[in-house]
């Protein structure tokens, strides 16, 4: 290598180096973390703090108790409540600038949404960019912690979901001109914001054991409530796309996709089944109730706006509000 070529190669990576925010390492000699890596990472580190926060779930007592014995979800068998606790652990555990994994695993996702081979800073407008609402992203996880960019993690470096990732990216931040009108209806949303209210929607179909059934069936938890995310975000990515939603619907869809979340989720992990094996039943992916159309027109014309997740208030039992 010539030294004029290897001093443009240094200059570059020390732009990269500036970037990154990854603590002085370049991001070409900072790799892409995967899911399991990063997983490994929360399996031994410390959670002592965030497991204490974690509030034990309400139980039942007297007819109540009773009822949901004979007719409620099944309860998680005893030897997947380690896992359990270790994902409402992580949904505890906030963004650390010190982590050097909190850092690869922030890097990566924008890195592969925006299929850049640079680094970016660790604040500023990009993240907005992204669907963040400010210039930290640190300031969205205070509903779901590191569990949310855990979940979008696995949803961009998951071969199977990273065309699907892609997508709903893409259309996030997309345009489109109404048919024999003049009105551009923008049918851009915040992509990140909206994978977090996912992410909080599944944590609370888990604290309600609406996904015990299934993750006792294969003895998993953390792959249970990955797949349930990207199903979910699936639904909501045909419903978006093909009814012409805008962010006007967002709060009303948001909410029609926590009851299919909790009342439906073997429906909703098939639509994604059929998606990943590319079947033409992918097209058949669960719809909305009939309601959940004819209310959107009305709201048409209001202004609607996310609002952050650190605002949310994760109940125990119940509805929770996501907009």
């Amino acid at each position: 290598i010539s030294d004029e070529l290897r001093r443009a190669r240094e200059e570059w990576e020390a732009v990269e180096e500036i970037q990154s925010g990854l603590g002085g390492t370049s991001a070409s000699a900072a790799p892409p973390i995967s899911f399991n890596e990063a997983l490994q990472y929360f399996q031994t580190a410390d959670l002592s703090e965030c497991r204490k926060k974690v509030r034990a779930t309400a139980r039942r007592q007297g007819l109540a108790a009773l009822i949901r014995f004979l007719f409620g979800p099944p309860r998680l068998q005893p030897q997947l409540q380690g896992e359990r606790e270790l994902a409402l652990a992580m949904a505890q555990c906030g963004l650390d600038d010190n982590e050097r994994v909190h850092m690869r695993i922030l890097q990566t996702i924008y890195k592969k949404l925006t299929r850049s081979r640079l680094g970016c800073p660790r604040y500023g407008a990009h993240w907005e960019e992204l669907g963040f609402q400010g210039a930290d992203p640190g300031t969205d996880l205070r509903g779901t912690g590191m569990l949310g960019l855990m979940q979008m993690l696995y949803f961009v470096m998951d071969s199977q979901t990273l065309p699907l990732a892609q997508e709903i990216f893409k259309l996030s931040q997309h345009e489109t001109q109404a048919p024999a009108i003049t009105l551009v209806l923008l049918q851009n949303f915040p992509f990140c914001i909206m994978s977090v209210n996912i992410t909080r929607i599944v944590i609370q179909a888990l604290r309600e054991e609406r996904l015990s059934r299934e993750c006792n069936r294969r003895q998993q938890v953390i792959a249970v409530l990955n797949d349930v995310y990207a199903a979910a975000f699936l639904q909501l990515y045909h419903i978006w796309k093909w009814q012409h939603k805008t962010v006007a619907d967002s709060g009303f869809l948001l909410k029609e996709l926590e009851l299919s979340t909790k009342k439906k989720p073997k429906q909703l992990l098939k639509s994604l089944e059929a998606y990943v094996n590319r079947s033409p039943a992918a097209d058949g992916v669960q719809q909305l109730s009939p309601a959940s159309t004819s209310g959107s027109s009305s709201r048409a014309g209001e202004e609607i706006n996310f609002t952050g997740v650190c605002d949310l208030q994760v109940e125990l039992e119940g509805e929770a509000r996501l907009i």
